[in-house]
């Protein structure tokens, strides 16, 4: 591990300074300030004191402002207008009170100090254009001026992470919270996209609730000193501590330690039919080509006189019932129901939402009280629940499940299953059979210094329990807080920190004003249920709360409003193809 000392500002700004050309400016301002002070003894009556104060200021003057060639204008209205601070310093202040006898600030004392106004204001433009005139020619007589010789800065440590999605951006924000003002550490985030996706809003994106920029966070204007990298990795170098990045143009970046937060993509099990004619809801694109998609049928099932193909066309399939799934299919249903009053030739009994699930009960994350709470409610709504069921197929114009039984439709949403980054598979290190990288108690890898990992690529597990940590966005964050400390110690000879972290319940949204809430009550191990209004608003306010930035709050909020006074944007934005949106 490599250690430096870090020399203290004030001595790195000494070793900028140059000892000649600080006796050439002294020396120019000496002697400007006391040609300009000659008519100063006379006026201010301190004798060849004045003299002396004429050179000191006119050192003063050189020292600290640079003097551009033949500036001589900017340098007879800068030094007059340096002369109104020297007559309050000096005559009104400085003079009176080093006389004998009580200074006479009056009305009338301070008219007969109008003439020493008048002699400083000249000195000073007198001094302004003299230093200017001084200065060009000693630089034609001597050349220019040395130039400081700046410090050798030491190495910084070079950190980089890898994903900007919640754990990565976290490990970011820690890291430069932490370090402050000292840049012995040098942080790279490497993400695919320039924004941070607040992912548990994205249902509301492909439900028209919120507009989709208002859920993502710059990551150029969140990360202030961290050197952002927009570009997907291609290949990890542990050996050589080197990552090969593919970008507009290819990147190869260095590293001392080094964060995988590389996160998820999308598992179709192999599915190949899936794989085609599926659309995927991991990334903001995917919420976006929903939307699309959803206006899209609308507008083609209002102009089709075949009453089997408009039912096909309205028909929406989303596989897997965990929260991403659930939480979709209420806002599609609302949202689909919601345009039927801007068709005229459709009516709801054309719209058909169905969730598909192997298990036999929806949101295994949640009580079974409350799951079925969330599936009797969707019902009664309209949604569809296929519970035992799974998408084995998937062709144009039809899923066929793995019962065999084929639903007729062209919408299918694949939130069944997600699976570690398979770049990870690549590196030779500890995976678990889902493919997470294997980390211990302070999440770094094990038998390789330098390597750490968190969020959904990391099998992390609660380091006083046991047990696993789920791929959700409040353990992605505390592990990502965590690492940074880790990261920091390391560098700094310290000891790790464990991870620790009990989850502090769950939220999910099914629909129009419904939610389900369950929160742990703290320090106990028992948890409060909440569903219904309250349950949505509890989930509107906190996730608010968690949305970094607090013009993207603003942002969202307006959004919420109008959505209260006006019914959902059916503009459609994006138009896609039918290859191009239905790809995980």
């Amino acid at each position: 591990m490599r250690t430096a000392a870090t020399p203290s500002p004030v001595l790195r700004a000494m070793s900028r300074v140059s000892s000649p050309r600080l006796a050439r400016r002294a020396a120019i301002g000496a002697a400007a300030g006391l040609i300009a002070g000659t008519e100063l003894p006379a006026t201010l009556g301190i004798g060849p004191i004045a003299l002396v104060l004429g050179a000191g200021v006119g050192v003063g003057y050189r020292l600290a402002f640079s003097l551009p060639r033949r500036a001589y204008v900017d340098g007879l209205m800068s030094g007059a207008a340096l002369g109104v601070p020297l007559w309050v310093l000096f005559s009104v202040v400085v003079f009176p009170l080093s006389a004998a006898g009580a200074p006479a600030w009056t009305a009338a004392g301070m008219r007969a100090l109008v003439p020493h106004l008048v002699a400083w204001a000249v000195f000073g433009a007198a001094l302004g254009l003299l230093a200017q005139a001084l200065t060009d020619g000693a630089e034609r007589v001597l050349g220019p001026e040395p130039r400081p010789q700046p410090a050798p800065e030491p190495s910084p440590h070079r950190v980089l992470v890898l994903g900007g999605g919640f754990a990565g951006f976290t490990v970011a924000k820690e890291l430069e919270r932490r370090l402050g003002p000292d840049r012995s550490v040098a942080v790279t985030l490497v993400s695919e996209t320039n924004a941070l996706l607040f992912t548990p809003m994205m249902a509301e994106v492909a439900g028209s609730s919120l507009e989709p920029a208002h859920i993502s966070t710059p990551l150029r204007g969140a990360l202030r000193r961290s050197k952002i990298v927009r570009g997907s990795v291609q290949s990890i170098d542990l050996a050589a501590r080197r990552v090969a990045v593919a970008s507009d143009r290819p990147v190869e970046l260095a590293y001392d330690q080094i964060v995988l937060a590389l996160g998820s993509v999308t598992n179709v099990f192999g599915l190949e039919g899936v794989l085609r004619h599926a659309s995927g809801f991991k990334s903001l694109r995917d919420a976006i080509r929903i939307r699309a998609d959803v206006i899209d049928v609308f507008e083609r099932a209002a102009v089709e006189p075949d009453a089997a193909r408009r039912k096909e066309l309205l028909t929406f399939v989303v596989a897997g019932a965990g929260f991403a799934g659930v939480e979709l299919a209420g806002a599609i249903n609302d949202f689909a129901r919601g345009m039927v009053a801007d068709f005229p030739s459709l009516g709801p009994g054309d719209v058909t939402v169905t969730l598909v699930h192997p298990g036999d009960r929806i949101l295994p994350e949640l009580s079974l009280e409350l799951a079925r709470y969330a599936q009797e409610r969707m019902a009664a709504r309209g949604v569809v629940f296929r519970l035992g069921e799974r998408v084995a197929d998937a062709r144009p114009g039809a899923f066929v499940l793995a019962s065999g039984e084929e639903l007729r439709g062209r919408t299918l949403i694949w939130t069944a299953g997600t699976t570690p980054h398979p770049l990870l598979r690549t590196l030779g290190v500890a995976l678990t059979k889902r493919g997470a990288v294997v980390v211990d108690s302070n999440l770094s890898v094990p038998g390789h210094a330098g390597l750490w990992a968190a969020g959904d690529c990391a099998a992390v597990s609660d380091a006083r329990t046991g047990a696993p940590s789920p791929p959700t966005a409040q353990f992605a964050l505390r592990e990502g807080r965590v690492l940074a400390a880790n990261v920091l110690a390391a560098l700094r000879g310290r000891p790790a920190r464990r991870f620790h972290f009990e989850s502090l319940g769950a939220l999910c949204v099914i629909g129009h004003q419904t939610a389900c809430a369950e929160l742990r009550v703290p320090f106990t191990r028992r948890c409060m249920r909440f569903s219904g209004l309250f349950a949505w608003f509890l989930w509107r306010s906190i996730y608010l709360l968690k949305l970094p930035g607090l013009e993207r709050k603003v942002r969202v909020v307006a959004d919420w409003t109008l959505e209260l006074f006006f019914p959902r944007d059916v503009v459609q934005t994006f138009e896609a193809t039918e290859a191009d949106a239905r790809r995980p």
